[in-house]
C-alpha cells in the first residue's frame, strides 16, 4: 500500500474499530482486574496494621488526590523501615483507591504519559517477583514481612496471604497485557495525528524529516508532547524503502480479534464489587482471635484479683467434677448511636467469647473460600452474606470497645498497666466496616443505575 492517502484512510478506519473494541471489551477488564488487584493488596496491608509490622498514618484520610503519584521508591535506612514503609504503603492503598474509584477508563483519557504512572504503580511493588535480593526497596520490604507472618503464622493469616499473593500474582499479567494493548492503540494514533496534522502534503525527505515535523510540531499541536521515538517510526514508514512494510504491519496489529457472531452478550455484573466487600471485612477474623486472647488475660487479672482463697479452691473443685463454671458478667456502658443516649448492659463473658469464635470462625470462612469460590455464588447470597458479617462485626465491634473501657476502669490501680488494650485493633475493625459499606453502596448504586436504564429501555453496555 505506497499511496499515503489510501493508507492514512486505511490506518484511519483501523484505529477507530480498534479504539471502539478497547473501549467495550478490554477497559471493562482492565477496570475489574484493577478491583481485584486492590482488594487483593487491601488484605495484605490490613494484615500487615494488625500484626504490627507497618502503624496507620494518621493523614490517610486527608490525602487530595488529582493524578496519580508513584510513593517514594528511594532506599531507606534500617532504623526508618516501619515508618517509611507504614507512609508508603498507605499511599500506595490511597494511589489504587483513586485509580479504581475515581479515574477514567477511557481510550482518550489514557494518554501515554498517564498510563507511564499506571504501569509504575502496578510495578511499584513486584508481585510476581517478590525477593529480599530484589533492586527495588519496597519489594524487598514486604517480602520481609511476608516471611515474618508465614513461617509459625496463624492459619488465618497464612491463608488470606496465599490468596492475596494468588490473586495479585493473577491480576498483574492480564494488567500489563491490557496497558500494552491501549499503548500500541495511542502509539499509532499519535503518529495518525502527526501525519494529518504536519506532515500531510509536505515533501519529506527521510534525512532532514525530523527536523521539519519539530519546526511546525508546537503550532500544529498545541499542548501535545513530542516524542522523537515515535516521530522516527512515522519518518520510516512513510519515508524509507521498508515502509510499505511497515505499514502494513501496523494495520495487521490494530486489527480486532475475531468476535463469535450471534453470541447473547452476558450480562454486566457486579459481582466483584460485593466479593471486595467480603473480603475486607472477612479479614476481620484474624483480629478477632487476638482481641479474645488479650480479653482472656485480662478477665483472669481480674477475677483471680477479686476472688479469695476460698472462692479459688471452690473453683479447683467445680472443674475436678466437671461442673460448669458460674457465668462471668460484666456490666458495660456504652451510646447508643440511635438513641443518642448512655446504655448500660450486662455481658455473660463465656456465652460473648463462645459468640465471637462463632463468628471469627465465619469470616473466616469468607477468606478460605477464597475469590474463586466467591464468583460461583449469586448476586443476591453474596450480598447478604456482605450485609449479614457488616452487622456481626458492628455489633462485635461496640460490645468490644465498651469491654476495653470497662477492663481499664475496673482494674486496681497496680494492676492497669497490666490491662491489654485493644485500640489498634478496634481501629481495624472500624476501617474494615468502612470499607466494607462502601463497597456495599457502590453495589446498590450500581444494580439501582442498571434497573433504571433496563425500565427506559436502555441497554447498560450500550
Amino acid at each position: 500500500m505506497d499511496n499515503h492517502s489510501e493508507y492514512l484512510k486505511a490506518l484511519t478506519d483501523a484505529l477507530e474499530a480498534r479504539r471502539s473494541w478497547l473501549e467495550n471489551t478490554e477497559l471493562v477488564k482492565l477496570k475489574e482486574e484493577f478491583r481485584s488487584f486492590h482488594a487483593a493488596y487491601l488484605g495484605l496491608y490490613n494484615l500487615f496494621l494488625k500484626k504490627g509490622l507497618v502503624h496507620e498514618d494518621p493523614y490517610k484520610h486527608e490525602a487530595k488526590i488529582g493524578e496519580i503519584q508513584i510513593p517514594e521508591t528511594e532506599a531507606f535506612v534500617e532504623t526508618k523501615r516501619t515508618e517509611q514503609l507504614s507512609i508508603r504503603l498507605s499511599n500506595y492503598d490511597n494511589q489504587l483507591d483513586f485509580l479504581v474509584n475515581f479515574y477514567q477508563f477511557s481510550v482518550d483519557f489514557l494518554t501515554l504519559d498517564r498510563i507511564k504512572k499506571i504501569l509504575a504503580l502496578v510495578k511499584y511493588i513486584e508481585w510476581v517477583h517478590l525477593n529480599t535480593d530484589s533492586s527495588s526497596a519496597n519489594t524487598r520490604a514486604v517480602t520481609e514481612f511476608i516471611n515474618q507472618l508465614k513461617p509459625g503464622g496463624d492459619p488465618m493469616s497464612v491463608t488470606l496471604i496465599n490468596e492475596c499473593l494468588g490473586s495479585l500474582n493473577k491480576a498483574t499479567p492480564h494488567i500489563l497485557a491490557i496497558l500494552k494493548e491501549i499503548t500500541e492503540f495511542q502509539r499509532e494514533d499519535y503518529k495518525l495525528a502527526v501525519r494529518l496534522n504536519i506532515t500531510a502534503g509536505m515533501s519529506l525527505d527521510q534525512a532532514s524529516a525530523a527536523s521539519q515535523i519539530r519546526k511546525k510540531f508546537a503550532a500544529a499541536m498545541p499542548g501535545k508532547p513530542f516524542y522523537p521515538d515515535l516521530i522516527e517510526e512515522l519518518i520510516k514508514e512513510d519515508c524509507s524503502k521498508e515502509g510499505p512494510a511497515l505499514r502494513a504491519k501496523v494495520l495487521q496489529s490494530l486489527q480486532v480479534p475475531d468476535s463469535k457472531p450471534n453470541v447473547v452478550k452476558t450480562p454486566v455484573s457486579f459481582k466483584n464489587i460485593i466479593i471486595e466487600g467480603l473480603m475486607v471485612i472477612g479479614s476481620v477474623s484474624s483480629t478477632l482471635s487476638e482481641i479474645a486472647v488479650k480479653f482472656d488475660e485480662n478477665g483472669n487479672l481480674l477475677q483471680n484479683r477479686r476472688k479469695s482463697l476460698w472462692e479459688k479452691l471452690r473453683q479447683i473443685v467445680k472443674q475436678m467434677l466437671h461442673k460448669e463454671p458460674d457465668p462471668i458478667i460484666y456490666e458495660v456502658e456504652y451510646i447508643d448511636s440511635v438513641k443518642g443516649a448512655n446504655v448500660k448492659e450486662k455481658v455473660n463473658y463465656n456465652n460473648f467469647h463462645g459468640d465471637m469464635e462463632r463468628r471469627a470462625r465465619s469470616l473466616a470462612g469468607i477468606i478460605r473460600s477464597g475469590w474463586t469460590k466467591l464468583e460461583t455464588m449469586q448476586d443476591e447470597q453474596l450480598i447478604t452474606l456482605l450485609e449479614r458479617s457488616i452487622r456481626d462485626v458492628q455489633s462485635l465491634h461496640k460490645t468490644l470497645s465498651a469491654l476495653d473501657d470497662y477492663f481499664k476502669l475496673v482494674a486496681d490501680k497496680e494492676d492497669r498497666e497490666k490491662v491489654k488494650g485493644i485500640k489498634p485493633e478496634l481501629a481495624t475493625m472500624k476501617n474494615a466496616i468502612i470499607k466494607a459499606n462502601q463497597k456495599r453502596h457502590e453495589y446498590s448504586a450500581q444494580k439501582e443505575e442498571e434497573e433504571q436504564l433496563k425500565r427506559l429501555g436502555v441497554s447498560s453496555d450500550s
